[in-house]
């Protein structure tokens, strides 16, 4: 395959020059169990500008399993970024390329998963105790393909917990060109928590993110962990580039009916419920004739009334549902045929938008 050479002056200093892709006000975390090609496919009918991620993948997965089954995707879920996981250069470097000719819109590095399983293979959270082996890892990602390649990381692990230590971690990757540095404000402890403990245990250190983005200007830091409104979202934005929302996009996927107006400035309208529902009635048709299990789609509609008077009938509703001869698109309908006019069809109104470039090219990519 053939690529664009954008390596060359790789040694110059100015990482503004030497970034790749677009400054990403607002993204969806990669999940694992979560953001699989029907939640992005789902989500893609509340937010059309929204980053996404696919959970984690495996290099050995990419180079010895079914890459079709692992790696396809509807082209309406762009952008979307490949997240991977591994701590060998080559194969992350085979990955990369794989994931340019897949049409993948970036390629992002694990270093922030601190299960016990992802430790076991050298990789995730442990990694930022090797900081000049991330480097080496990004470098040759960079090497093998012209998409940005950009790092996800924690504030620290266990004993490596200070400041001083997040900097050099950042300043010795940045010298890869990182293109990204996806930040969560909380150190990984490696001993002691689950991983569900880890995302809550550790307090946040948000004020440290903010320091790295003042001591690194030229850096494009994007801020993970604990963000649940679009009020936060903007709050965080009048100190890093971007934001990225975990959890909440889950549990109240609705929450980005309005996140266009951070791309958009002309944005007048968000989606209605309803509207987001109709629009995903024929796939779920697609996927019903497949004979797609029910769970596998409609655990994903679970929180679409979150924080509405009906979330619990809604849920409870679905719930009895999810067998695997159901036909999903009947549930849908029979459920919406529940709700009131006046929740189904309510449309928020958009916030002022908040654009860190408003030119055209920024806005598509």
């Amino acid at each position: 395959m053939q690529h664009q050479d954008n390596e060359a002056g790789h040694d110059g200093p100015d990482a503004v020059t030497q970034r790749r892709g677009r400054v990403w006000p607002l993204s969806i975390a990669p999940m694992m169990d979560r953001t699989d090609r029907h939640y992005r496919y789902v989500m893609r009918h509340i937010t059309r500008r929204t980053l996404l991620y696919t959970e984690m993948v495996t290099t050995g997965a990419i180079l010895h399993g079914d890459r079709g089954k692992l790696l396809s995707f509807d082209p309406l879920e762009k952008p979307l970024a490949l997240q991977l996981g591994g701590d060998d250069p080559d194969q992350l470097a085979s990955c990369a390329r794989l994931a340019e000719a897949w049409g993948y819109d970036e390629v992002n590095l694990n270093v922030g998963c601190p299960s016990d399983r992802v430790q076991n293979g050298r990789f995730g959270a442990c990694m930022m105790a090797r900081p000049a082996h991330v480097a080496a890892c990004v470098a040759a990602m960079r090497a093998a393909t012209p998409l940005p390649v950009t790092v996800k990381h924690r504030i620290g692990i266990d004993h490596l917990d200070r400041y001083e230590d997040l900097a050099h971690f950042v300043d010795t990757v940045a010298k890869a060109h990182c293109d990204r540095f996806a930040v969560h404000a909380r150190i990984a402890l490696l001993n002691g928590l689950s991983p569900k403990e880890n995302r809550t245990i550790p307090p946040l250190r948000s004020a440290d993110v903010y320091r790295l983005k003042a001591d690194f200007p030229a850096l494009t830091i994007e801020i993970n962990g604990g963000i649940t409104t679009l009020d936060q979202t903007l709050r965080h934005l009048d100190e890093v580039d971007g934001v990225m929302i975990g959890r909440a996009a889950y549990d109240n996927p609705y929450l980005f009916a309005t996140a266009d107006a951070l791309f958009d400035a002309n944005m007048s309208c968000a989606p209605t419920r309803r509207e987001v529902l109709n629009g995903i009635l024929p796939y779920l048709e697609q996927c019903d004739a497949q004979g797609l299990p029910a769970s596998r789609t409609l655990r994903h509609l679970l929180g679409l009334f979150a924080h509405q008077p009906v979330a619990k009938a809604w849920k409870r509703y679905l719930s009895r549902h999810i067998r695997p001869a159901v036909q999903t698109a009947a549930v849908i309908r029979e459920a919406m045929a529940q709700i009131p006019r006046a929740i189904l069809d309510a449309r928020p109104a958009c916030a002022v938008a908040y654009l860190h470039d408003t030119t055209p090219e920024a806005i598509t990519g």
